[in-house]
């Protein structure tokens, strides 16, 4: 099975664009997070011309996803900033943005911050954490905890569209 990280040979759109629909759900299952039912959806967009291509089919798929389909892909990602197990590209994630190096202080303001966050919403605080410090994340998270329920959740999904980008890029050999 391919994971985040673990693929044993660089991935690339070309290989990507020649998969069935298995094969292409097991390769990119991951990018949203828990959420491999994007993946197998967006297959049926194939081929793709470049990343932005199927970065654009799989956010359709969210769009085009019910109600409760998108809310599950919200409460599938974990709270930021705290000690839970985290899938290998949200630890990745989240250590590259000092997350895993708080100070009692600033995790028991993220704990508080993210409770009081996903009691209002009923989904975790999402944040594209690459290139942003913890600060700049914890900021944040106190901006918008005070949102319009409807606003934060649009807000939510994009920030899900751009973790799924981030990973995409990382993913993907950029040289095909």
């Amino acid at each position: 099975m391919f994971a985040w990280g673990a693929s044993p040979f660089a991935m690339t759109l070309e290989v990507l664009n020649r998969m069935d629909r298995s094969s292409f759900k097991e390769a990119l299952g991951w990018i949203f997070e828990h959420a491999p039912w994007v993946a197998e959806r967006a297959w049926e967009s194939r081929p793709f011309a470049d990343l932005n291509h199927l970065h654009r089919a799989m956010v359709g798929e969210v769009d085009r996803a019910s109600r409760e389909e998108q809310v599950a892909l919200l409460r599938a990602h974990p709270d930021l900033g705290t000690r839970a197990r985290l899938t290998a590209a949200s630890a990745s994630e989240q250590a590259g943005a000092g997350l895993d190096q708080l100070t009692r202080e600033e995790f028991a303001s993220f704990t508080m911050l993210n409770e009081a966050y996903k009691k209002k919403f009923g989904f975790p605080f999402l944040f594209a954490v690459k290139g942003s410090g913890k600060r700049e994340i914890l900021e944040a998270l106190a901006r918008r905890t005070p949102a319009d329920a409807d606003a934060e959740f649009g807000e939510a999904l994009r920030q899900v569209y751009r973790i799924a980008e981030f990973r995409l890029r990382d993913y993907l050999d950029q040289e095909s």
